[in-house]
């Protein structure tokens, strides 16, 4: 039977309403000294914290499931709702209980989800914490990122296929769109991300400007570059409207718009940023490229440097100062030193000042704050007589703020508490009224301990002391021995069984004095508090903008250093379209090799004109797969500014990079291994340009061998004719069959990896080397994989009757002899009494398999399959 109202609690009722606005959140709803859950909250909560799931009166025989915790648990329980998927709204106490009669006022303070973190619980320091907007245009899909935590907010629009690409890059924590295309999202981007819908007429241009004019407070968008992006522009207004209706009002740290241009970077698709393994790996504690190079010291540098990684530039200009800037960091070896000094001692600048208005900053991280900016100070002094130009340009964006760092050391404790409440925090000579508050308080031990002394001299009571309780305040006890002597003027209070305890006029009026100072102390440094915070939002954007130039100083000394300790060169960037790279290594498997083994290093050349294709065979495990990525990984890394694993390489401007690595199966989208492998391969083929470096590895093995042979055969034959863009391409087949290609056109040539065989053995040598290779070793692999022997040995069997009568016996024969050595359990179609099979059996007696060509085999295919069917 349903409750009604009369039947619940004022408390209850509370709760409901507020509730109701919030009906798709945990509600943490604060009860004196707890944050309480009730219903199905509560039996979330419970499963999520681990906390005790319980059931309370509410009302006339009905009872609600209750789990709470303490108040002070708050960030730890916050943090485990959180990353476990939930949005939680705090409800907190807006009155003071003790000034209340009947129920406390309750609102929500703040709702956090995914998207929408703030609290460093929350927060990884070298990764930003995105909230992305999408929406559907007519014409063109626009999307928007923006960090709450730092004040970043970036902006673009393009094609469905540019958009997955920057959701996969800038990876957020939480996607919004509009809730009737629902069903459109889910079909385009799939189910990877967290994702929250919101009204359509959110998603609206008009609103959008309004909301976004409204936040910057111009008149006009152009100012942001963004005029020409409505669908970007409506995306980046739905999220701004999404943080107000989470209750973040204050964002004055949100101080620009940044266009993602997809003309200024080297394009990468979804798929060439997984096979590369820029941020994950494919293997459980994998390393990855961002594992390796990342060697940044504060935290802009470390979510910088993930950005460039994704971003690579496309303009030469702006590669080649980065390069210079390296080259430079790495000769001046004393400045280095000096930077990287400074730059450690540097909290997170980025996000300690986005705390300013979102009124979530603490005493020690201001004088955190104020410590980060002498370290902008040191900066300052170390660039100002740089002869780099990148350097110059960075040290002139440099502000120390010095009023505000001023302010801060002139008014904060050199080690203040993290709370406000706990004192300590303002220091003396700053407000005249505090400093005579902290006289009284901190001085009125001294002065009860006079009056003890004076009051045991006037009666003669030695034992006589001054103490304190909550009951009635400071006291004056006095032993039984000496009660006769107690003067009348005092006020008995309390007797006990060998004493008694008394007050005087003057020891009640000091205490209200103490009493009242501890109050108003905290109160007024409270109130002191807050002015200086209030004076620190007009310091934003220049400490944001030093953020952002330590962040760059940051990367490049973290190339310098990797540069120096890992044998790196400087590559040449080229507007030619030619890849030349001496003694090239992959740099995160040679970070893994055992200690005291060399990366064995390749040489490779890839142009326009006499070797555009490279068909690469070799066996198996010998490292096919790591020269392809490491050649994908060289032009990245120079591309990025950063010095390269070689001892040279000319890289002409590229500006994209496809993979096609692996094989994967996509069962949830009903798609095979060998459809995934289409589609990619596919997207590759239609967006290449005659500065595009084209990665395939093993195209085809997903389907049959013929069907297979053919693809990968009419794909390098594309790529070569039919296509003008004539792109830069390394092909690693199985099929060596592909090596006839080098006879037939004249820009593709065979390569293999070596190896060398000692008895039943073989070597890898790892090293490339013309010609094509005719040999798998797959055997041999299956071997060092654990294979049982006599599977082995019966593997060797049947291969060597392969290879003994393949070059004249008729496909029959073959049949035969590989033929399962245990009973025949199956009929061969051959002995079968049809004249059909006769005649198959004719034809295939007379086929050279050496000597066909693929189209021949399909065509051979085709014409037994017609007489069968």
């Amino acid at each position: 039977m349903a409750k009604s109202k009369s039947e619940e609690t004022p408390l209850m009722l509370q709760h409901k309403a507020i509730k109701d606005k919030y009906p798709d959140a945990v509600l943490l709803f604060r009860v004196g000294d707890f944050y309480e859950t009730f219903n199905e909250d509560a039996v979330i909560a419970a499963r999520v914290l681990g906390i005790v799931l319980t059931k309370r009166a509410n009302g006339s025989a009905s009872y609600v499931d209750l789990a709470g915790f303490p108040h002070h648990s708050l960030d730890t329980y916050l943090h485990k709702l959180v990353k476990a998927g939930h949005r939680v709204a705090v409800c907190d106490q807006l009155e003071d209980p003790k000034t209340v009669k009947g129920i406390v006022k309750r609102g929500v303070t703040e709702m956090v989800t995914p998207g929408v973190a703030i609290n460093d619980k929350l927060l990884e320091n070298s990764s930003n914490n995105f909230l992305a907007a999408v929406h559907f245009g007519a014409d063109t899909t626009g999307v928007s990122f923006l960090d709450i935590s730092t004040g970043e907010f970036f902006i673009a629009a393009g094609s469905i296929e540019y958009v997955d690409k920057l959701l996969q890059s800038f990876r957020p924590a939480e996607v919004l769109f509009a809730r009737q295309q629902q069903k459109h999202f889910k079909a385009t981007f799939g189910s990877r991300f967290y994702t929250y819908t919101m009204d359509e007429w959110i998603f609206t241009a008009t609103y959008a400007e309004e909301t976004l004019l409204k936040h910057f407070q111009t008149h006009s968008l152009k100012g942001f570059g963004i005029d020409s992006l409505p669908a970007a522009v409506i995306a980046a207004g739905a999220t701004l409207h999404y943080l107000k209706d989470t209750e973040h009002p204050h964002l004055q740290h949100i101080t620009r718009m940044q266009r993602v241009d997809q003309d200024d970077f080297l394009w990468m698709d979804r798929f060439t940023v997984r096979n590369l393994e820029l941020l994950n790996s494919s293997v459980e504690n994998g390393q990855t490229l961002l594992k390796v190079l990342d060697n940044t010291v504060t935290p802009m540098g470390a979510r910088l440097l993930k950005r460039w990684m994704v971003f690579p530039l496309r303009d030469k200009k702006h590669i080649n100062e980065r390069l210079d800037t390296v080259e430079f960091l790495i000769k001046e070896t004393d400045l280095s030193k000096a930077l990287h000094h400074h730059l450690k001692q540097t909290g997170d600048l980025e996000r300690l000042v986005s705390k300013i208005p979102l009124k979530k900053i603490n005493p020690r991280e201001v004088m955190q704050l104020a410590r980060s900016l002498q370290q902008v100070q040191e900066v300052q002094q170390l660039l100002q007589t740089t002869h780099n130009d990148y350097l110059g340009r960075l040290h002139e964006k440099l502000d120390a703020c010095e009023p505000l760092l001023n302010r801060i050391l002139d008014e904060v404790m050199e080690n203040p508490p993290a709370l406000v409440n706990k004192g300590g925090v303002i220091k003396e000579g700053i407000n005249e009224e505090l400093d005579s508050l902290r006289n009284i308080a901190t001085k009125g031990k001294d002065y009860l301990l006079q009056i003890q002394q004076k009051e045991s001299e006037a009666t003669g009571i030695p034992s006589l002391k001054i103490a304190f309780n909550n009951v009635f305040g400071y006291y004056l006890e006095v032993t039984n021995t000496h009660k006769n002597k107690v003067p009348e003027s005092w006020i008995r209070k309390q007797t006990l069984a060998n004493a008694e305890r008394y007050i005087t006029p003057e020891l009640k009026e000091y205490e209200e004095k103490i009493v009242g100072a501890e109050d108003k102390i905290q109160t007024l440094e409270a109130r002191l508090f807050d002015e200086l915070i209030q004076a620190l939002q007009g310091f934003i954007k220049p400490v944001q903008e030093d953020a952002q130039v330590f962040a760059r100083i940051d990367c490049l000394l973290c190339f310098a250093h990797n540069a120096v300790q890992n044998k790196y060169r400087k590559p040449v960037i080229t507007d030619g379209f030619d890849l030349q790279i001496k003694e090239g290594r992959h740099p995160v498997i040679e970070k893994g090799l055992p200690a005291g083994e060399a990366y064995v290093s390749n040489d490779l050349q890839l142009d326009k004109e006499s070797q555009q294709i490279i068909i690469l065979t070799g066996p198996n495990m010998s490292g096919k797969s790591a020269l392809l990525r490491q050649t994908a990984l060289i032009t990245l890394m120079a591309h990025m500014g950063s010095f390269v694993p070689a001892t040279s390489a000319e890289i002409g401007l590229t500006d994209k990079i496809f993979t096609r690595v692996g094989a994967s199966d996509n069962l949830s989208g009903g798609e095979s291994t060998f459809m995934v492998e289409m589609n990619e391969t596919a997207s590759i083929i239609n967006s290449i340009t005659p500065r595009s470096l084209v990665i395939l590895d093993e195209i085809g093995r997903g389907t049959s061998t013929y069907d297979g042979i053919s693809i990968a055969w009419s794909i390098v034959e594309y790529l070569h004719d039919m296509t003008p863009h004539r792109p830069k391409t390394l092909f690693a087949t199985h099929y060596h069959e592909l090596n006839e290609l080098e006879n037939k056109h004249g820009r593709v040539k065979n390569f293999h990896i070596t190896n060398m065989e000692s008895g039943n053995k073989i070597i890898f040598l790892r090293k490339l080397a013309p010609g094509g290779s005719r040999h798998s070793f797959g055997i041999h692999v299956a071997r060092m994989a654990g294979m049982p022997p006599e599977l082995i040995d019966r593997a060797n069997e049947v291969l060597s009757n392969l290879e003994e009568k393949h070059i004249d016996a008729p496909l029959k024969e073959n049949i035969k002899k590989i033929s399962t050595p245990t009973q025949q359990l199956q009929l061969n179609i051959f002995d079968a009494h049809s004249d059909t099979f006769k005649l198959i059996r004719e034809k295939l007696d007379h086929v050279d398999v050496n000597r066909l060509t693929p189209v021949e085999a399909l065509l051979k295919l085709s014409e037994i399959k017609n007489m069968i069917g």
